[in-house]
């Protein structure tokens, strides 16, 4: 039994004293230890020290398995202690009683005589504070958790528990419960060595910790093993009374149903090899288990899944092209390309029924109807129609589904989408596949390179099926908002279709073929009772609605809806007519002021055009000049590419000085300020470079600038004008703020046939290589 025993704190220990080296034991101060003495060194130590003041120093050995240690093998940190007690054997072994007296730290073994000696210096520990809240706090919990192990099973003596409780020294206090928990040498080893007390307390809790939760995972598993042995007896017993019962009564089994009833489903199911096997293996598993054990759950649920999906089920494309192309036209109204491109399909289908599947993508703002396109290319093609929302998956298992042995695992979103569909080909829409997130769960995008790749969807291996699905005769369909943050791999597998925002006259058209009879029918209305005048429409387009695509206008007139809905349910009869004067007593005042072009021509001022999300707007840059040393401010909340574009602007008017008449220290004693209105909203983007080129030679040359003209083109320090995105929505903008004279870069030139020749009508285009065309054209 191990405990602590005071000692005689004026014991004189002596600097040189014989040494006894332990095995997987480590001696601690105050600490009484028994133990067996079989080593001749050691023997001859022990009668050393009997022969002396009976002391001498434990020190304990790197390798336990070492039969006849060297200086090197033994730790230099070791113990004083102090024979009480020895016994000789009968086999000439001693059994001797140690108790700890003082760490010590040995600064050189001597062999000169039959035992090992070592020259020692005595170590203590080093001061700490009485009042440390953190030292207390480890003193109870240390103790605390000492009390549980004994409760858990430790063999802990109740002495050691009643001198633990009532130690109040931290350095003590570790050294009593190192020597009764089960440490590895190198721990205790490391127990010993720290002589600061607090810190000696810590590790020692952090051991303690360590050993309770295993106590505790012990018991627990004892208790489990109990419980489930007692269970199994139960229920063989009760099974077994259970069948002579069904066999009194002549009851069938239930299960062999089951099985039955599944054998039947795979005999009408067009099912590959690899998949059949596995369902027959599955089979047998469950016909070999017991109805009422948890695997057989998730046997039962893996085979409904694998019986549910259609293997070998294609419905039959509809090739008939006039009417896909008078389903399309009725579904959407535009849209040429988009159509273009399913009839194309259809045709070469026609002709080679084996062809590949495009993998489509449409790319667009909110509202242009890209979801809806996919409804009714599947509604055209004869196909079931399948959706599924990417937005925010940010695990890969979402994709490919979970391993089956996991709880609560099913198969990934484009398994259950088929299965959802009843057929191997439907058309298969993945919205926002631009806002697929990423974390420590895995890529999704990663995952849908094989779903989308052609040449690998055939052997599409799905991780809760674990056998190939084919899904190359899937049509799929991705949309999203932007191309930006698609991966180049993942973008590489799809055919981008872009979708432009819808003109003025296509929303118009829209409204009246499909917003208004819908959204009169979804209220409980008929043509008796409403009807919008075609200006009304217009009015809402223009001035309660900004947008790229139909979804505001559909609100609002949802909202004229509503209000006339609740006139009639109130007892109002007659016919309701939207027209522009009346549509503010339905909708408020104006939401949405237009961009209105510049009155007259000022120096300084530009009209620039620039993209948004939502369309295209009239961007208005101003420049001013102020005495100074040259200095350039910019302020409208700009991005990077925008500064550097004004930077460069400037640079090259200096670099072009003379070529403008500008004076060569004109630069050097004034301040320029540019700035961008609306100063909320962030801006960026490297197509205004020559408009603020132009606004800076205007401020410079004091030269004024025409109200009636736009511009858009990025600039280079050579003074070319380089080609921009989204013509189609700025030259839609300019036309609204009543601006009809356009500069675009000449490599635009071809996009104007995007633009719906009703426009191109009004406006007149300058298409410019150089910034010298479009200064030439702008300032006065």
């Amino acid at each position: 039994m191990e405990q602590e025993l005071n000692l005689d704190s004026d014991l004189e220990i002596p600097e040189l004293l014989p040494v006894i080296p332990t095995r997987d034991l480590t001696i601690f101060p105050f600490i009484i230890v028994p133990l067996s003495i079989g080593r001749d060194a050691s023997m001859t130590a022990v009668d050393a020290a009997l022969a002396g003041n009976r002391l001498l120093v434990l020190t304990a050995q790197r390798d336990p398995a070492q039969e006849d240690p060297d200086n090197n093998d033994l730790h230099r940190t070791g113990t004083v202690a102090t024979i009480m007690r020895m016994l000789k054997l009968p086999d000439g072994r001693m059994r001797i009683l140690v108790q700890g007296v003082s760490r010590c730290s040995i600064e050189y073994f001597t062999l000169d005589k039959t035992y090992r000696e070592a020259k020692i210096i005595l170590l203590s520990d080093s001061d700490s504070s009485a009042e440390d809240l953190e030292e207390q706090a480890l003193i109870r919990n240390v103790k605390s958790l000492l009390e549980r192990s004994a409760s858990l099973g430790r063999p802990i003596s109740s002495e050691v528990l009643v001198i633990a409780n009532s130690m109040e020294n931290p350095g003590r206090l570790a050294d009593l419960v190192a020597s009764n928990i089960d440490l590895k040498i190198h721990e205790s080893q490391a127990v010993l060595e720290e002589l600061n007390a607090q810190r000696r307390l810590k590790l020692v809790n952090d051991f303690l910790a360590r050993e309770l939760t295993l106590l505790e995972m012990q018991q627990q598993i004892n208790s489990q093993a109990r419980g489930e042995m007692d269970r199994t007896q139960r229920d063989f017993y009760l099974r077994q009374q259970l069948k002579v019962i069904q066999s009194e009564l002549g009851d069938g089994n239930e299960l062999q149903e089951e099985i039955n009833a599944y054998n039947a489903k795979i005999e009408k199911l067009d099912l590959p090899d690899e998949a059949r096997a596995e369902i027959v293996k599955q089979l047998r598993r469950l016909e070999n288990m017991h109805p009422d054990t948890a695997e057989t759950g998730i046997i039962r649920s893996y085979l409904d899944w694998m019986t549910d999906l259609p293997w070998g089920v294609y419905s039959k494309d509809k090739l008939n092209l006039a009417r896909a192309r008078k389903v399309l036209d009725d579904d959407h109204y535009g849209l040429v390309d988009i159509k273009e491109r399913i009839l194309e399909f259809l045709s070469v289908r026609k002709l080679n029924p084996k062809t590949k599947n495009p993998i489509l993508c449409f790319v667009g703002p909110p509202g242009v109807g890209k979801t809806s396109l996919g409804r009714s290319i599947a509604h055209a093609l004869g196909r079931s129609f399948v959706r599924l929302s990417l937005g925010g998956v940010r695990d890969e298992a979402e994709i490919r589904g979970h391993r089956k042995t996991y709880v609560g695992a099913l198969p990934g979103r484009i398994i259950q989408g088929i299965a959802q569909a009843k057929t191997s080909n439907p058309v298969f829409v993945m919205d926002e596949v631009d806002k697929i997130g990423q974390d420590f769960r895995g890529d999704p995008s990663a995952a849908l390179l094989e779903v989308l790749d052609p040449e690998q969807n055939i052997h599409f291996r799905d991780h809760y099926l674990s056998v190939p699905f084919d899904l190359s005769k899937v049509m799929f369909i991705l949309t999203a908002n932007t191309l930006d943050t698609i991966q180049p791999a993942f973008r590489d597998r799809m055919e981008i279709i872009e979708l432009t925002s819808y003109t003025m006259q296509e929303k118009l058209q829209i409204a009246l073929r499909h917003i208004v009879p819908r959204q009169v029918k979804e209220h409980g209305l008929s043509k008796d009772l409403i009807s919008f005048q075609r200006e009304a429409l217009k009015s809402m387009i223009e001035n309660y609605t900004r947008e790229a695509g139909l979804r505001g206008l559909q609100r609002e007139i949802g909202k004229v809806c509503r209000k006339v809905a609740r006139k009639v349910a109130e007892g109002e009869t007659g016919l309701f007519k939207i027209n522009k004067s009346s549509l503010r007593g339905f909708l408020g005042p104006v939401k949405i002021f237009s961009d209105q072009r510049l009155r007259k021509p000022r120096i300084g001022v530009v009209a620039g055009m620039a993209w948004t999300p939502v369309g295209g707007e009239i961007l208005i840059v101003e420049a001013s000049q102020m005495a100074g040393t040259g200095r350039l401010t910019l302020t409208g909340q700009l991005g990077d590419v925008m500064k550097e574009s004004a930077q460069l602007a400037l640079s090259l008017l200096r670099a072009r000085a003379r070529e403008y008449k500008i004076a060569d220290d004109r630069f050097k004693e004034v301040d320029i300020h540019v700035h961008f209105p609306e100063g909320a909203i962030p801006k960026d983007g490297p197509s205004a470079g020559i408009t603020v080129a132009t606004a800076l030679l205007s401020i410079l040359t004091s030269r004024e600038v025409r109200c009636d003209i736009a511009m858009t083109g990025e600039l280079t320090l050579r003074g070319e004008v380089l080609a921009i995105g989204g013509l189609k929505e700025k030259v839609l903008a300019a036309v609204r703020a009543g601006i009809t004279e356009i500069i675009l870069p000449k490599m635009n030139e071809n996009d104007l046939e995007e633009i719906s020749k009703e426009i191109r009508a009004k406006c007149t285009f300058h298409a410019v290589k150089d910034i010298s065309e479009v200064l030439k054209l702008a300032v006065l």
